[in-house]
């Protein structure tokens, strides 16, 4: 949260987010999401977010990209990509 913050204070217009919840426990994991859909709606932030769990990556999402052994596999509404073939194939959910 304070990288986050600190992250802020520079004013960007892009803001890319590294597995965010990597490591923490699932309160924090809530906590963290919680920030960054209130940074996008309330600033308007472009946020480049890249995360192993997938359900709440497409859940915070306004568009996604799906990427296996460094390739894009599909892109496009997060919704979409959660009733297509790539669900299973690529998302294991």
């Amino acid at each position: 949260m304070l990288t986050i913050a600190r992250g802020l204070m520079a004013r960007p217009k892009l803001m890319m987010l590294d597995e965010p919840s990597q490591g923490l426990a699932p309160k924090l994991v809530d906590e963290v999401f919680t920030t960054i859909e209130q940074m996008r709606k309330e600033t308007g932030l472009a946020i480049l977010l890249v995360e192993q769990d997938v359900e709440r990556a497409l859940e915070s999402s306004d568009y996604a990209y799906i990427m296996h052994e460094g390739r894009i596999k599909a892109e496009g509404d997060p919704a979409e990509i959660k009733r297509s073939e790539v669900r299973e194939a690529y998302l294991g959910v």
